[in-house]
């Protein structure tokens, strides 16, 4: 490149880092490449094609960014894009609000003239500069002078600006900064028949295909060319009509019909706009009666009740309040503020404020920068698959090209020699790159995925990512999330625990017994986020339970609740039994005076793990707080004089048995706070100095079918984890319940602490005690004996690490460790088995770490907090069939990890009939370069039909049919093998060759030994019809018959071969019509097949013999040798190829030899400047 090129990261530290190099046009170099183009006959266009970066670099020159009018981009994983840059001529816009930040000046020389003279005017112009990527649009910026990732109101703006400076735009704004972010809509380009068919048939295999097809014609091989395009037709228009369907299908879904929406504009006037006119900035009328959301936007004014289940997965309506910073430098997040913000593709479904007052939203992203557009992207650009059998597929075809480029050069010798015409040497050595090379072996390799897949489908399971079925037999390491995934949905609740003098009193099964002034009882009235929709009380499951348990009503705003307050939404009372109703089945139900409030709501957050409420009871003159959470978040926000001194020890007694655990607090406020001043206090204000109530103890059962499953994995030395956003202590009980955590393993406890102050980051290493708590069947009879609440049955298993101790964490160990003891995480990630209070990045983050170690993860979850983790894993199954899950490879219509097993087995059995017709289809090549060869020295070549009865007969319908072979009923702890460039498999291909080139030239040199052998005479044209030829057909034919039984191999992996019925007929068959052609063939086949019959039926018989030995010879090999440990230990020594050892494997070896690791019972802290402990592990 010459001086001035300019190679820049965009994004820099982020996942989607690129490395951009800017390119402008050359004239002469486009004249050049045009002339190039013509004479090679449109080859070089067709190449330009497949490798677009080189048409930029025969057709443009590098130059610095500034003066670029394309880029060459290069992301993480090695992708190279081209993309147009495109400049706006913004000059005569009358103002630039809201794009100036983008804009630059161009100055430009004009010609102006009059009737007197002309002369040059300078004229300047406004331009707006910028390229697409993936739906992700990179401006120019002068005053940085490079492209920057375009944002909307999600990075960099205050939340107290968002509230008071966005009034909503003005018509020109809005067309300016149209032209910044483009149209809110997210189109799904669907492609033309016509479209789709030039780009399919210009992919390389079809482009082979057609040159195959071609040739055939040349060479009069007019039958099989003709079925091959009848097949390639087929195949092609199935294939287009798939994709076209697939399409439309996500164009379906995720479109949203065109719509008008009510913005105000500056004056604070209302107006209607289309829908995909909408530019961040906009302000939003969200309709009382509810709206689907068509951007992302911040609540500013008003609550709304939305739907998110399309996104999330969760039935439950999600109740969103207005943005309120707590802090005059808050910025805003909509990962931070999601209660606060309303997501595009989610279903608005009421909303409250007060008066005639409107319910406002601040738009922040639109179009494919949404939640919804961020989802789609992940669909229509998945991450790469980076699978070593793919790879190793193609360095062995160029392997095959080698040869063929090697028997070119024999074909064009021999034929010389034997005075043959260019037509014909020309004709057989492009002929012998189409043998060497088979046409079909793309195809097959797909065969068994696409049984795979249909199997899949009829199981439940639906892959939306074919070649990720082949990465689920190389699973290593599965993850599964806790609720939802491997416990029941719901929640029950148990029992509650009331507060009294710092002491727990009894557990009470029955909470409505309780009188309504106990504080636990009017925090569970209170706080929580339920709704009344259509006459139905909705929400959150475990708030319905918790609120219906205590017997009392909820009434939204309206006349009844005047007498609080004008601006009172909700109001709870407790429901009483009448004392005079005589009739029990007919009880009269009469409402107590005693109603509350509810304020303000602080909705849950899974950052802070709590929600909290400011209710006001009626006839009080104060406001009290209420919040529920995690006990060890509430147990924080408390005065500590108000926590029993058994705290601890209950917690632990409770979360250790599975159960999960809420706690509750409560404080009064001062009288002088008035209902304005409490709609603008603090979070932290409210949630602070309270006083702690009791607990919830909530029931959360296991799946029946997790136990099974999760022993079956590891039965199958496939390592299981979880990561869950529950309590740690419930995480470890459910871990060990399921035999997620052996019997025979030691569990260690991390805790980590940041730095403070002097004192250094820490972790603390604590063994947990492995006792298993003993009960039976599930039971709420005995407030004592909450041990035979349930039963979890579990069995001793075996893991393929065999790993010492095992670790559990929370997500904030996990992120210190991650941030101050980075050196550690390779091990911690090894050994961790429960993962808890992970934030949906952490999760993606563990992933992540787990595949570094050169583990294949897989993921099971079930909502949307998983979604990460499932797309970054290599196999994630999702439980749900939200919206959000469709970007998960795979989704289960069976909502527990009962799919888990299936898809490892599946993948198992793709992966392996992969490989076999990969082997099945290089050694049919072989086979058939080899049979040419032979007879091209001996001027003689084999007949068309003979040529169609191998192609067509055997190896097309075998190949086929071979991918027909079932998953094996049961999961092993060997994996299969993918790798075609392992010693042990190049060996085997070498052997197999050496059978092949040994078993022809036995049968040729037999012939011609024989005495009533007659050689074919010399002509300059090849004979195809010889005793050469036919001696040689039927070995060939035995040999390809050969192959496909030897590599239909059953268990582990697949079924055994007389379960696939088809493929074993077909097999009989051509065994049958093989022997009859050997021994006494038809007439019409000897003159079809052009044979030259032999006037010895004990040749024949001999000939049989012979094809008898080589499979002897092809099983022996393939059953008891090649799979064996010293013949794998010999191949490596013999191409002198050290297996490179996967990361975890070193790593497990180095800490089964450390017996100082883990330091159960120490402190580890940082001890350098930069707080990163180095633990010695060279992971390089």
């Amino acid at each position: 490149m010459d001086s001035g090129t300019e190679i820049v990261t965009l994004c820099k530290g982020t996942e989607c880092e690129l490395v951009c190099v800017g390119y402008r046009r050359a004239r002469l170099k486009e004249v050049i490449f045009g002339i190039i183009v013509v004479l090679s006959l449109g080859v070089l266009y067709l190449v330009t094609y497949w490798k677009p970066v080189w048409r930029v670099v025969l057709t443009c020159v590098p130059c610095r960014l500034c003066h670029a009018d394309r880029v060459v981009l290069k992301d993480s994983t090695g992708g190279v894009f081209i993309e147009e840059i495109i400049i706006v001529d913004l000059t005569d816009g009358s103002f630039l609000d809201g794009v100036v930040d983008y804009t630059y000046t161009a100055h430009q020389r004009t010609a102006s003239s009059s009737d007197d003279h002309s002369s040059l005017t300078l004229r300047t112009r406004v331009l707006l500069k910028y390229f697409d990527h993936k739906h992700v649009r990179y401006v120019w910026k002068e005053d940085s002078n490079g492209f920057v990732k375009l944002s909307g109101l999600d990075v960099g703006v205050k939340c107290q600006e968002m509230c008071e400076n966005y009034h909503g735009l003005g018509a020109l704004e809005r067309v300016n900064k149209q032209s910044l972010y483009g149209a809110n809509s997210i189109l799904i380009e669907v492609k033309s028949y016509i479209r789709l068919f030039f780009e399919e048939v210009l992919n390389p295999f079809y482009i082979f295909q057609i040159f195959s097809v071609t040739l055939w014609f040349c060479d009069s091989y007019y039958i099989y060319a003709a079925c091959i395009i009848v097949i390639s037709t087929i195949s092609l228009g199935v294939e287009l009509y798939e994709i076209r369907k697939q399409r439309e299908a996500l164009r379906d879904m995720v479109a949203s019909a065109e719509t008008n929406v009510s913005v105000f504009q500056p004056n604070g006037e209302i107006v209607e706009i289309e829908s995909h006119d909408l530019v961040p900035g906009d302000v939003i009328v969200i309709p009382a009666r509810g709206s689907m959301m068509l951007c992302d936007a911040v609540l500013v004014a008003g609550n709304a009740i939305v739907d998110e289940g399309m996104l999330t997965g969760e039935s439950v309506p999600v109740t969103k309040c207005p943005l309120a910073p707590t802090d005059a430098d808050e910025i805003y997040s909509p990962e931070i503020h999601k209660r606060n913000t309303l997501f595009c593709g989610t279903r608005v479904i009421q909303t409250r404020y007060y008066g005639d007052a409107k319910v406002k939203a601040v738009v922040v992203r639109t179009g494919f920068s949404t939640a919804k557009g961020e989802l789609v992207r992940s669909i229509l650009f998945p991450k790469e698959l980076m699978f070593g059998f793919y790879a190793d597929a193609f360095k062995f075809v160029i392997f095959l090209a080698i040869i063929a480029a090697v028997g070119m050069i024999y074909i064009c010798v021999n034929l010389v020699l034997h005075k043959a015409s260019t037509r014909d040497i020309v004709l057989n050595m492009l002929d012998i790159v189409t043998v060497a090379v088979p046409p079909a072996l793309p195809a097959a390799m797909t065969v068994g995925t696409i049984f795979a897949q249909n199997r899949l489908k009829k199981a439940g399971i639906f892959c939306i990512s074919p070649q990720r079925i082949n990465l689920g037999g190389k699973i290593q390491c599965f993850c599964f999330d806790k609720t939802g995934t491997l416990t029941e949905e719901g929640l029950d609740l148990w029992a509650v625990i009331p507060v009294k003098n710092r002491s727990f009193l009894a557990p009470v099964l029955e909470p409505h017994l309780l009188p309504p002034e106990e504080h636990l009882v009017k925090g569970m009235a209170t706080c929580h986020s339920l709704t009344v929709i259509e006459k139905e009380l909705s929400g959150d499951p475990l708030d319905l339970k918790m609120f219906n348990s205590i017997n009392w009503v909820l009434e939204e705003a309206g006349s009844e609740t005047a007498k609080f307050d004008l601006l009172m939404p909700t109001v709870v009372k407790p429901i009483i039994h009448s004392a005079y109703s005589i009739d029990e089945s007919n009880v009269a139900m009469v409402e107590s005076p005693f109603e509350i409030g509810i304020v303000r709501q602080f909705t849950f957050s899974s950052g802070l793990q709590r929600m909290s409420v400011v209710v006001r009871m009626l006839g009080v003159d104060h406001m009290d707080v209420y919040a529920k959470g995690a006990p060890e978040k509430i147990a924080a926000l408390c005065n500590p004089e108000t926590i029993p001194d058994e705290f601890q020890g209950t917690l632990h007694k409770y979360a250790a048995q599975g159960l999960r655990v809420i706690a509750v607090a409560t404080k009064s406020l001062d009288p002088k706070i008035s209902w304005h001043q409490i709609q603008r206090i603090s979070r932290d204000v409210v949630e602070s100095d309270l006083s702690f109530v009791g607990l919830l103890i909530m029931e959360n059962k296991l799946k029946p079918e997790t136990s099974p499953v999760i022993q079956q994995l590891k039965r199958a030395s496939i390592n299981t984890v979880m990561v869950t956003g529950d309590n740690i202590l419930t995480a470890i009980s459910v871990a060990r319940h399921c035999s997620m955590i052996g019997d025979d393993e030691r569990l260690v406890t991390v805790t980590a602490q940041p730095p403070e102050g002097d004192t250094p980051a820490s972790i603390k290493w604590e063994e947990e005690g492995s006792s298993k708590e003993e009960g039976s069947t599930t039971s709420t009879t005995s407030e004592n004996d909450y041990g035979a609440i349930q039963s979890y049955q579990s069995s001793n298993v075996i893991t393929d690490l065999c790993l010492r101790y095992r670790f559990a964490m929370s997500g904030r160990t996990f992120g210190i460790i991650h941030k101050y003891f980075p050196d550690l995480i390779p091990k911690i990630a090894l050994g961790g088995v429960v993962f808890a209070r992970m934030t949906p990045d952490q999760k993606s983050k563990l992933v992540e770490d787990l595949q570094s170690l050169g583990f294949y993860v897989g993921m099971c979850g079930d909502g949307a907090n998983d979604c990460g983790a499932l797309r970054m894993a290599d196999v994630g199954i999702s439980l749900s069939e939200a919206e959000a899950s469709v970007a998960s490879p795979f989704t289960s219509k069976t909502a527990n990890i009962s799919c888990v097993p299936t898809v490892i087995r599946e993948g198992r059995a793709a992966l392996t009939t992969s490989f076999a017709a990969f082997r099945f289809m290089a050694l049919y090549s072989i086979i058939q370069f080899v049979t040419v060869l032979i007879l091209i020295s001996d001027n003689t070549k084999l007949s068309d039909f003979m040529f169609l009865y191998a192609d067509l007969m055997i190896i097309t319908i075998l190949a086929v049919l071979m991918g027909r072979s079932a998953a094996y009923e049961h999961l092993v702890a060997k994996r299969p093998s993918s790798r075609l460039s392992s010693a042990n498999n190049i060996i085997g291909v070498m052997i197999h060759i050496v059978f092949i080139v040994l078993f022809q030239l036995t049968t040729f040199f037999y012939t011609h030994s024989q005495p009533w052998y007659e050689a074919p005479v010399i002509t300059g044209e090849l004979d195809s019809k010889s005793m050469d030829t036919t001696s040689i057909f039927y070995t060939s034919s035995f040999q390809y018959l050969i192959l496909a039984f030897a590599l239909s191999k059953g268990p582990p992996y697949r079924q055994r071969i007389w379960n696939n019925v088809p493929f074993l007929l077909w097999l009989v068959l051509m065994v049958i019509l093989t022997l009859v052609l050997v021994i006494y063939p038809p007439p019409f086949m000897v003159s079809i097949l052009k044979l030259d019959l032999f006037p010895s039926l004990a040749f024949n018989l001999t000939l049989v013999g012979m094809s008898g030995i080589n499979l002897l010879f092809v099983l022996l090999f393939e059953d008891f040798i090649l799979h064996n440990h010293s013949f794998k230990n010999c191949s490596k020594r013999t191409f002198c190829i050290a297996e490179k050892q996967k990361l975890y494997r070193k790593l497990q070896n180095e800490t089964d030899l450390d017996v100082n690791w883990p330091p159960v019972g120490e402190v580890t802290t940082a001890r350098d400047h930069e707080g990163i402990w180095h633990v010695g592990l060279d992971i390089s």
